[in-house]
């Protein structure tokens, strides 16, 4: 079977940008893939973290990919840290990479900003961290949005390297799956910048744990323009609230965004906003419910991760002993 590797980053705040771009999709894909889900804390702390702060944020998104019906039963979820091989090889993976193709990484760019300087070491690295996360487990597929595209391609190009640097076929190339619509959820006070949980404003977001009434009062607050709501996908042009309140629409009711603006286009944004607070209400509240009774139980949580990891690492061992010996490694 195809394996799929995908990370979530275990920083707190879950938000509907994250179950829709990415932990919603993973529901649908493990009937057809073996997975490994992982909570990357060693991604996390490659800028500060407060270690009770980590603990509990990983908590909470396994919980989160639990409760939106990740099943571990099928599927291995486990955080990073308690699988040593994924430092091991990241060290590996740094001696292949070349400087030149991490200085193109956008993304340490954007985080680092005017004061690249005084970011750490790990954050400059962290797309090699990614790979050997792909690696470690010969990943045949990992789901990418548009952000990520630029890092998977480092991930084939340094498994490409390996291959021909030791003359061997041992890392296959991971392809990408990029997924469909709403896999970039929008900030609802900005519809040109993505929703996110390091935006300061929590208006901006929709959180996994937000109450029913929470969501009705975001949505209806959330920033729009004083138009009627296009009939079709061609009116979005200089629209992109209306694209993302619609886009968000069309992925909670998995129906499409032409069928959206046929339903709402020429309505107000007054009465859109109500079928869409009605619509996110009644498909987030089992999901959050059931996330609150898993985080009223953090032992069974880490639980599941424990045997998670070993589950992983009893793939993942094997695989690098491999790696080990086409570099030369002298083991006992």
């Amino acid at each position: 079977m195809k394996r799929i590797f995908s990370g979530v980053q275990p920083t707190g705040n879950l938000h509907l940008g994250n179950y829709l771009g990415a932990i919603r999709n993973w529901v649908h894909l493990q009937d057809d893939y073996d997975c490994l889900f992982c909570i990357v804390d060693l991604h996390a702390i490659t800028v500060w973290q407060d270690p009770a702060g980590l603990s509990a944020n990983t908590r909470e998104v396994t919980a989160g990919l639990l409760a939106a019906g990740v099943d571990p039963a099928d599927n291995i979820i486990f955080n990073q840290s308690q699988v040593s091989g994924h430092a091991e090889l990241a060290w590996i993976v740094n001696c292949v990479a070349r400087l030149g193709w991490l200085n193109r990484m956008t993304q340490f760019k954007e985080k680092a900003g005017k004061h690249k300087e005084n970011a750490s070491v790990g954050l400059y690295a962290y797309p090699n961290l990614m790979a050997a996360d792909i690696l470690l487990y010969k990943a045949t597929h990992v789901p990418v949005g548009e952000d990520q595209k630029q890092h998977l391609e480092l991930a084939r190009d340094i498994a490409q390297k390996f291959n021909n640097d030791y003359k061997t076929d041992l890392l296959p190339i991971p392809e990408p799956l990029i997924l469909g619509a709403a896999a970039r959820v929008m900030s609802l006070r900005d519809g040109t910048k993505k929703m996110s949980k390091s935006d300061p404003s929590d208006q901006s977001r929709i959180n996994m744990t937000d109450s029913a009434e929470d969501i009705a009062r975001k949505i209806r607050k959330a920033k729009t323009d004083p138009d009627n709501l296009p009939d079709s996908p061609e009116g979005f042009e200089g629209r992109p609230e209306a694209a993302n309140l619609m886009g968000v629409y069309a992925a909670l009711s998995e129906s499409s965004i032409k069928d959206v603006c046929a339903q709402f286009g020429g309505g107000q944004f007054s009465g859109f906003k109500q079928a869409l607070s009605d619509l996110a209400v009644a498909k987030l509240a089992p999901i959050q419910d059931e996330m609150r009774r898993l985080m009223a139980d953090p032992a069974h949580v880490d639980g599941i991760l424990s045997d998670g990891a070993e589950k992983a690492r009893a793939i993942a061992e094997p695989i690098l002993k491999e790696i080990q010996d086409a570099a030369g490694f002298l083991r006992a």
